[in-house]
């Protein structure tokens, strides 16, 4: 929207040519959602708190959960809204990855926002059934996926997938890939459901996740870095950091309000949104190994839970004290703000891995 203005404006200064660079329209749109949530954080929060829109906690989690009943969720609409109006002001509109990617985020957003809301509205209600939420999640990203096949400038390269720290080795998946890329933003989205326990625990490593793609979307879309790097060159990935910078300047803003002891929680609106923008994204600039890797701590949590239902059901016998891993860490005794922080550092390190597979070739 303002990337049309700044165009108008040049024809009279120049100057406005700036705002049409890729790296500071990311910059203001990080900036942007930083200052939307800033804004509107304090005033939703006041609402959810005035309305009773409190967090139920488990009977079965651990004890020490029980203070944090009546805390304020649904949260993450407050990210989504973010996310949507800095995307909207200072992306390319003309392209399609940006409809996409933003589309099946808000999608998920709202089936997010429909199990919260049967869970705090609906009496004794558990919000939707996992079917149906599945259901749903799936039907999105199958969208997702035709549109991104439908729209794809160079079939062979869309249908590949790139393995990290083999130079230009391409797998090619031919109609398998379509499945692939389904259950990456499907399982990146359920994966990151899945973490958001604690708090804060989910939205830093969802910050630097997405700050790690934004750097690949932008190798990706400049010819000479992509020849250099030996990746696919995807014209007009670039976007990507654009929408990447408001998730992350969006889930900043979100964790001032997040970290311990939280004022609000995100709710599913917020995680199952970002996790399938995260999935979206690493399927736009064929990083979805990549995602794997950054994401990491994503991937561990959702594994302990399917290591633990496995087990239980097989042996009769529990892995972990409790699942997902995060709550094992909790019941050893660890507390809660060092199970956080110590997540978001083996992120950092994992993002800081992915990133070194753009040289290590």
């Amino acid at each position: 929207m303002l990337l049309e203005l700044t165009r108008y404006l040049m024809r009279f200064d120049p100057g406005f040519n700036v705002f049409g660079y890729l790296t500071m329209r990311a910059i203001l749109g990080a900036l942007t959602a930083l200052a939307i949530s800033f804004v509107v954080g304090p005033l939703m929060i006041r609402h959810l708190s005035h309305r009773q829109i409190g967090e139920k906690i488990r009977a079965h989690g651990p004890e020490t959960h029980l203070l944090k009943a009546g805390t304020p969720t649904m949260g993450g609409t407050l990210i989504l809204i973010a996310v949507a109006v800095s995307t909207l002001l200072w992306a390319d509109l003309s392209n399609s990855y940006v409809w996409i990617v933003l589309l099946t985020t808000l999608a998920y957003g709202i089936i997010g926002f429909v199990d919260d809301y049967l869970k705090l509205y609906v009496s004794d209600s558990e919000g939707l059934l996992p079917r149906t939420k599945l259901l749903l999640q799936s039907g999105a990203a199958a969208l997702a996926v035709a549109a991104l096949s439908f729209t794809a400038q160079d079939p062979q390269v869309q249908n590949t997938l790139l393995v990290p720290f083999a130079k230009e080795l391409l797998v090619p998946l031919g109609g398998l890939y379509a499945l692939f890329a389904f259950l990456v933003i499907v399982g990146t989205s359920n994966a990151v459901n899945l973490t958001d326990g604690l708090d804060g625990l989910a939205i830093m490593p969802a910050v630097l996740v997405a700050g790690g793609l934004g750097i690949f979307a932008y190798a990706t879309s400049n010819v000479n870095f992509s020849s250099y790097l030996g990746i696919p060159f995807i014209d007009g990935a670039g976007e990507m950091l654009v929408f990447c910078a408001t998730l992350a300047g969006a889930g900043l803003g979100f964790l001032w309000f997040n970290s311990y002891p939280a004022q609000v929680f995100m709710g599913d609106v917020g995680a199952l949104g970002i996790g399938a923008a995260l999935g979206s994204v690493a399927v736009v600039v064929k990083q979805e190994l990549v995602l794997v890797i950054m994401g990491g701590v994503f991937v561990i949590e959702t594994v302990s839970v399917i290591l633990q239902v496995a087990s239980f059901r097989l042996t009769g016998k529990r892995i972990f004290r409790m699942a997902p891993l995060h709550h094992h860490f909790e019941l050893k005794g660890w507390p809660e703000p060092k199970v956080i922080v110590r997540f978001w550092i083996i992120t950092v390190i994992l993002v800081l891995v992915g990133l070194s597979s753009l040289k290590i070739r």
